[in-house]
């Protein structure tokens, strides 16, 4: 379970990825509408609980971007629908994090963790990017010491023009310096002092003798040693809100799975170790289930958290819970001093958050690449900043599907177009050019996909002009579906008509299985079924006449085929 070989190194690690992990706390409870507290309490209880049980050893869980795009989103609806404060309705909206991290465990006890790595990296790259998008946006008018009237990105972008034309000069020139210092911090410096929090100390500094929005309005004061504590928080669900709540959990669910076993791929490169998928997501959903019960916000596998614990020495998961104990202490011990920190300083260093989710890397090579792919990331964009992650997700994922199934289906109905005799043998090729183009045989490459067999059948009659005897090659053929089936039944069946024989070569025993079941194998004429291709090709012969062993072969019976 534990590794204390590597222990200076996790300690140093753990520590300096505490460190990292306190401003964007601070910054992502303040924005997801719980309060800072909230924030740091998510990434205290989730870091420390998945590193616990989790499947990747360097990893650093807490708050992160898109997590918190959604829990704010959950928030804003729910405060909205009941015309109720946070505080009123917070043990329905707990009851959305506890319920996904039980479905993250699940996820984990059922393997989930190989399909959701089946996603395409343009549906990531696309609804990442509009997370990026959206965290910008919540925050552009908090720039200039503004709030928004209401939740969401909509009223955050109606909010932009009225706080530029009326800032609050002291909030704008802090937060633009907070701006300035995480992108431009040098990186010698940011190994002993992270941006994130020079950005935090020095905008703290510089406005203490000034009034403007501080984390002081909404850090709740502590009067005892009990208080600093996480209170219980009892998860309510009542009808009215149940679809809402399972909704929100669902993408929680979802959107935590993938961003954690994403930063896992990327610690496993930094590492050159493995990770265990569904070990880390349990560990996640567990991490997020005890977060719900005591009022924290949800997390996942942080990224950028996670290279800084890396590359600092974090070697195993004590790093992780080391980060968690380093922000315990934290509260325990320096809350009033973080009151102080500004809002404006908190919205600099988020759109830096935001900025590095977008991804830049992919949209300066796109143009490069295939087209559809451009287009699916920017509808995937646009879809998860205006309406919702889950929709955009469900988009991508269709789109992207159906674009395989497209392109997959083009290659195969091109490769049955064409005739490839280089792969006949010699005593083949002197059976098919005996023949004198009356044969023509169809070879199918891989599993055929129900995109290509709605075209199967009319590609045949393109190609079979003159041709009395078609040979269906399927020994590339593993499987077959309902679609391709049927497919070829029209073929079988256009055959008869037009008075054409058709030869099965080289049917797999699960594919004539497949034929047998759903009544193809009756429509094929005696004796086409069950050949190789050299004795479909002697047997085409014996028809057409053209072998010296025709006499009495001409005209096949059509009669069930031979078990």
């Amino acid at each position: 379970m534990f590794d204390f070989k590597h222990i200076k190194g996790d300690l140093y690690g753990g520590i300096t990825a505490g460190v990292v992990a306190l401003p964007l706390a601070l910054a992502f409870g303040e924005a997801s509408g719980a309060g800072p507290i909230a924030g740091l309490w998510g990434a205290i209880i989730t870091g420390f609980f998945a590193a616990l049980f989790g499947g990747t050893n360097t990893q650093i869980t807490g708050p992160t971007g898109p997590m918190v795009v959604v829990f704010a989103g959950l928030v804003g609806e729910l405060t909205l629908e009941r015309s109720a404060s946070f505080t009123e309705v917070s043990g329905i909206i707990f009851a959305a994090v506890v319920l996904a991290g039980i479905f993250q465990i699940l996820f984990g006890i059922f393997k989930v963790g190989q399909y959701i790595r089946l996603v395409p990296y343009p549906v990531i790259s696309g609804f990442m990017s509009g997370i990026g998008v959206i965290i910008i946006l919540l925050q552009a008018s908090r720039i200039f010491g503004s709030e928004p009237d209401r939740g969401g990105v909509i009223a955050a972008i109606e909010a932009i023009p009225g706080a530029v034309m009326s800032p609050d000069l002291v909030a704008t020139g802090i937060a633009l310096l907070s701006l300035l210092i995480v992108f431009f911090w040098p990186k010698q410096v940011g190994k002993f002092i992270p941006g994130p929090l020079a950005a935090l100390i020095i905008g703290t500094l510089l406005a203490l003798p000034f009034d403007i929005p501080k984390l002081v309005a909404v850090l709740p004061t502590f009067e005892t040693f009990a208080d600093r504590l996480p209170p219980f928080t009892i998860p309510s669900i009542d009808r009215g809100v149940a679809f809402l709540v399972f909704e929100a959990a669902i993408i929680l669910a979802l959107l935590g799975a993938i961003d954690s076993l994403l930063t896992s791929l990327v610690a496993d490169n930094a590492t050159r170790t493995r990770h265990d998928s569904n070990r880390e997501l349990i560990g996640q959903g567990i991490g997020n289930s005890i977060a719900g019960l005591f009022g924290a916000i949800p997390g996942a596998g942080a990224t950028m958290r996670t290279m800084v614990n890396i590359k600092t020495g974090g070697m195993t998961r004590l790093s992780g819970m080391i980060h968690s104990l380093v922000l315990l202490a934290v509260v325990l011990a320096l809350t009033p001093l973080a009151a102080e920190i500004p809002n404006a300083v908190l919205a600099g260093i988020l759109i830096k958050v935001g900025w590095d989710i977008i991804d830049f890397r992919y949209i300066r090579r796109s143009h490069r690449g295939p087209r559809w792919d451009l287009v699916l990331m920017a509808v995937v964009l646009l879809v998860t900043v205006f309406v919702d992650l889950i929709t955009a997700v469900g988009i991508g994922v269709f789109l992207a599907a159906l674009g395989y199934v497209h392109a997959i289906a083009k290659d195969q109905l091109e490769a049955i177009g064409e005739e490839r005799l280089v792969a006949l043998t010699p005593e083949e090729k002197a059976l098919y050019d005996a023949a004198g183009g009356r044969i023509r045989i169809f070879e199918f490459s891989g599993p055929l996909s129900f995109g290509a067999a709605a075209d199967i059948a009319h590609r045949v009659r393109e190609n079979v002009h003159g041709r009395e005897v078609l040979i269906l090659d399927f020994l590339q053929m593993p499987t077959i579906d309902v679609s391709a089936a049927y497919a070829l039944q029209t073929i079988l069946e256009d055959a008869e008509k037009e008075e054409r024989h058709v030869l099965f070569a080289d049917v797999s025993p699960q594919v004539k299985a497949q034929l047998d079941g759903l009544g193809i194998s009756r429509l094929v004429k005696k004796g086409g079924l069950g050949l190789n291709r050299l004795e479909a090709l002697k047997l085409a012969s014996e028809i057409l006449g053209t072998s010296p062993d025709a006499a009495g072969a001409r005209g096949l019976d059509p009669a069930p085929a031979a078990g």
